[in-house]
């Protein structure tokens, strides 16, 4: 009697559902968190240092930018540099998904994305260090944030379909993009190009790592696609009809709206250190990212244990009591603020990207992940900025801001979010999935 083939033994997880890759027989894989690759055995380490690399070319730029552009008399161009990267997120990420899911391999998105990013982020560094012309500096930038901003959905998409278990298997793997971020951090501060354009060519190096990378990942095309294909579908527009689910439009707009006190912790933590005579902000910030990788590990016991609806809520209760802290205008209220913004981040937008893939029918999860983050650091962000400066001056007075009234109001506002979440997100048992709307 001829032995039934173990069904462990056949399934390559989502990416045969997803874009009918022929399986094969294997063994059960023996790795961390049981990724596998159809026809070998897969090694773990390509998944990490894809999120790792990734993220340390990322840091390299982002963190150092102000002070480069302020070393080389750039200063006023600031505040646009940065709006570039929510210029893109509202241009850029939709699209590449409705690429990845209907057209072309994930890995080979990657790829270009990345050649795009470390050529535009090389060519940005030569512009500022040459002192050319602000427009042809702003314009660069303003490129290579078109490649950086949808690079990072596409690799959690590629990412996601390599994985058996995202609930156990995620939280761990994008933990190693934090700490690329930090990482690349510290390089540049190692090499002393904290004001240098060093940084940015470092980071353009950093992203032929990745796309070095992309050549040793299945490049997985989608299935053949025979209908007509809209323009509104051709720029993921379409994604946009994943709203009018109930709970799928409760996750969205929180993670988006989120983002919005969000945006100010960043840019207006570090002068309330400084007020508070703290020296070395950057390191006290730090302490936010260490218990972001710490609650990235922890995701999965939580995940196998408590309701989606109920980490949700756990993450923006942390958001309420960070900000809540920091309105106290104390030193050891203000680090302890910092401390809860790791698990305020992870609870909400790491189990945003879970959600998503357990929850979103495959053919549409790229476009998913695209959506979300044109939602968080498109319009969170770009409302984040500005509305949290707003704030500020609202806040402050001849004889400097008042911290307590500036913090409080996104507390309050924080705890807004948690009961319209409370109230839109309803769940459903098992995790089913959700189809996508028609195509057409």
């Amino acid at each position: 009697m001829k032995k039934k083939p173990d069904s462990r033994l056949i399934s390559v997880g989502r990416i045969n559902s997803r874009w009918h890759l022929p399986s094969c027989n294997r063994e059960p894989s023996s790795f961390p968190f049981g990724v596998q690759r159809n026809g070998r055995r897969f090694e773990f380490a390509e998944l990490v240092f894809l999120f790792f690399i990734q993220g340390a070319a990322m840091g390299m730029w982002a963190v150092s930018l102000s002070t480069v552009l302020d070393a080389h008399g750039l200063k006023a161009l600031r505040p646009y540099a940065f709006a570039t990267t929510s210029i893109a997120a509202f241009v850029a990420p939709l699209f590449v998904g409705a690429m990845a899911d209907r057209h072309l391999a994930p890995v080979r998105i990657l790829r270009m994305l990345a050649i795009g990013s470390a050529g535009a982020m090389a060519l940005a560094s030569l512009a500022i260090q040459q002192q050319w012309a602000w427009w042809v500096v702003l314009g660069i930038i303003q490129v290579h944030a078109l490649f950086s901003s949808p690079s990072w959905s596409i690799a959690s998409t590629i990412v996601f379909s390599r994985l058996e278990d995202a609930r156990k298997q995620f939280g761990p793997l994008r933990a190693m993009a934090t700490l690329g971020w930090m990482a690349g951090c510290w390089w540049v501060s190692a090499i002393h190009a904290d004001r240098s354009t060093m940084a940015g060519f470092s980071g353009a190096f950093t992203w032929l790592g990745v796309v070095g990378l992309t050549f040793l990942l299945p490049a997985v095309e989608p299935p053949p696609n025979t209908e007509r294909v809209t323009l509104r579908q051709r720029f993921g527009l379409d994604a946009l009809s994943l709203l009018r689910n109930r709970d799928h439009r409760g996750v969205f707009m929180t993670a988006a709206l989120l983002n919005i006190p969000l945006a100010a912790f960043f840019p207006h933590t570090p002068p309330h250190l400084k007020e508070l005579g703290f020296e070395r902000t950057s390191a006290w910030m730090s302490m936010g990212q260490i218990t972001e990788v710490l609650a990235m590990f922890g995701l999965a016991a939580l995940l196998a244990r408590w309701r989606i609806k109920w980490i949700f809520a756990a993450g923006l209760g942390f958001g309420v009591l960070r900000y809540g802290l920091a309105s106290m205008d104390g030193e050891g209220w203000i680090l302890a603020g910092i401390t809860l913004h790791g698990c305020s981040y992870t609870l909400v937008f790491i189990t945003s990207q879970i959600y998503l893939d357990e929850r979103v029918d495959a053919a549409w999860r790229a476009r998913a992940q695209a959506l979300l983050y044109l939602l968080t650091s498109g319009l969170g962000n770009l409302v984040g900025y500005l509305g949290s400066g707003l704030w500020l001056r609202l806040c402050s007075q001849d004889n400097g801001t008042n911290w307590s009234r500036f913090w409080g109001g996104l507390s309050a506002s924080v705890a807004v979010l948690l009961v319209y979440f409370l109230w839109t997100y309803r769940g459903r048992k098992g995790g089913s999935v959700i189809p996508g709307p028609s195509p057409g």
